[in-house]
């Protein structure tokens, strides 16, 4: 027996042999992830299905839910501070638009070749961030907590995580992506050296630390890997316009090539990148995908086709696979797991996915159990 987990501890596959009987026979995971434990609770957004998204109070939420890691969505403000908000833009996600103090920042810019008028977060400074509220994102969710948060930074989030994993008991991480790098980085704005500064200052800037950093571009997390020679773990995400006729996945642009590679001329999509030449050059960077649910379970409009093998092709290159969005509203299922949002979880846990981001994390925890 000593020999055998030896063997699996040198290569990273101890996690599958939990336990062994008096014969030394490994027992079988029960899970099909990377590493034979449980696939991971990523509360997306905080517990953005109950309370408006991206705000201490939809993080706590998620974590007293059981979540494992709170995601965070970071851009950069006038004076350079990292706050949590979806996108650049404000209006969705705040009061801004009410507020007559701030009627003359609305503006268009270009955000990833697209003009987009709105009130961006890079025109107003923290203190000014700060005294915009939060509300709730998609009109049909409740609408009650309208007006009644802040806007956090990234530290107080970093604090919120460590002062819960000691409350807790258990470690809660953090999962931050950085938000458009190239819009930020044409306005002047070190998105990414400020991600990283802030995990250096929090002990986090490496990779035992509980944080992965995502990111729908590739320049960034290669410059993370390469240039800061950072070691802290890395997501490269997959994006789409939409599932076509047929069950393909349509890499019209915006979603469906890395805006970074739309700026040099690479002709790559998120497709090519899912293929096994795509997940070789991923695993030169990265330490796991983080793809839209239909790059793994396809689907046309009458019928739920055979999942794909993303995950064990993934796997086979010791990349790990988190998947979004789940979501408890049925509109949001994959199409044909029509039982239960239950039922969705239960099937691409089935598959290996080592875990998800969810807008309701205790549905996401029920679901393991």
């Amino acid at each position: 027996m000593k020999n055998y987990l030896f063997v699996l501890a040198a290569t990273g596959l101890l996690g599958l042999a939990a336990c062994q009987d008096d014969n030394d026979t490994p027992t079988l995971p029960k899970y099909n992830t990377l590493d034979g434990n449980a696939p991971l609770v990523i509360a997306h957004r905080g517990a953005s299905g109950l309370l408006p998204e991206h705000t201490l109070e939809a993080y706590q939420r998620a974590i007293d839910q059981g979540a494992d890691f709170i995601e965070q969505d970071l851009v950069l403000t006038k004076d350079q501070v990292l706050v949590c908000r979806h996108e650049p833009m404000l209006s969705g996600t705040t009061n801004v638009a009410d507020l007559p103090q701030f009627a003359n920042r609305k503006t268009t810019k270009m955000l990833d070749g697209v003009s987009v008028t709105d009130w961006f977060a890079s025109d107003f400074t923290l203190a000014e961030i700060k005294t915009l509220k939060a509300k709730q994102a998609i009109a049909d969710r409740n609408q009650q907590f309208n007006g009644l948060y802040n806007i956090p930074t990234f530290q107080e989030v970093i604090d919120l995580a460590k002062a819960q994993s000691t409350a807790k008991g258990r470690v809660i991480g953090i999962y931050p992506e950085t938000k458009h790098p190239t819009f930020h980085e044409r306005l002047g704005l070190p998105l990414t050296s400020k991600l990283l500064d802030a995990l250096t200052a929090a002990g986090w800037n490496n990779r035992a630390a509980p944080v992965f950093v995502q990111s729908f571009e590739v320049g960034n997390l290669r410059a993370i890997r390469d240039q800061y020679k950072s070691t802290v773990r890395l997501v490269q995400l997959y994006d789409a316009y939409d599932v076509t006729s047929t069950g393909s996945l349509d890499m019209t642009a915006p979603n469906g090539q890395p805006y970074d590679f739309v700026v040099s001329g690479d002709k790559r999509t998120y497709n090519d990148l899912a293929t096994d030449a795509g997940l070789d050059f991923v695993k030169t960077y990265a330490d796991g995908i983080g793809p839209w649910k239909p790059f793994i379970q396809p689907y046309t409009a009458t019928a739920k086709l055979p999942a794909t093998t993303l995950i064990e092709r993934a796997h086979a290159r010791g990349l790990f696979v988190h998947a979004y969005t789940f979501r408890d509203e049925t509109r949001y299922w994959t199409p044909f797991f029509q039982a239960s949002a239950t039922e969705e979880y239960k099937a691409f846990y089935k598959l290996g996915l080592d875990g998800v981001f969810s807008d309701y994390t205790a549905t996401a925890v029920a679901a393991k159990e």
